[in-house]
């Protein structure tokens, strides 16, 4: 299986709902570092698993639609915890959506995995990974 990965980062503010998490029920803030690995089982007719521009500014861009935001007013997810994991779904989707859409161009169409890894810290991290 070859990969192609792209990294960017998003920060977000957030609470969680429930006993379980402890002081993360109060407001803090997280800044992620966020890894997508673009896995198919066989290179293009160019020898590319995907155009790294048009991966890079798809990310960028659905990143931009959360960097600086406080989670909690987001209306899309009221009623959500959004913990890492959950964000890492949210990205995935979205990433799906756009090769779905040809954002990511003619070769992304070939894509038949993506994981998405949400780094919390140097010693936490989360990651949601799906066919497409």
């Amino acid at each position: 299986m070859y990969r192609l990965s792209v990294r960017d980062h998003l920060m977000i503010a957030h609470s969680f709902k429930g006993e379980v998490f402890g002081p993360a029920q109060n407001m803090h803030g997280a800044t992620y570092v966020v890894d997508v690995a673009f896995q198919r089982s066989a290179l293009d007719s160019d020898n590319l698993v995907i155009d790294i521009g048009l991966a890079s500014d798809a990310l960028k861009a659905i990143l931009a639609k959360y960097n600086y935001c406080n989670l909690d007013e987001v209306e899309e997810f009221a009623g959500q915890n959004t913990t890492t994991e959950f964000m890492a779904k949210v990205i995935f989707e979205r990433l799906a959506e756009a090769i779905k859409a040809g954002t990511l161009g003619e070769t992304a169409k070939g894509i038949e995995r993506i994981e998405v890894k949400l780094n919390e810290s140097h010693i936490a991290w989360a990651s949601f990974e799906g066919a497409l």
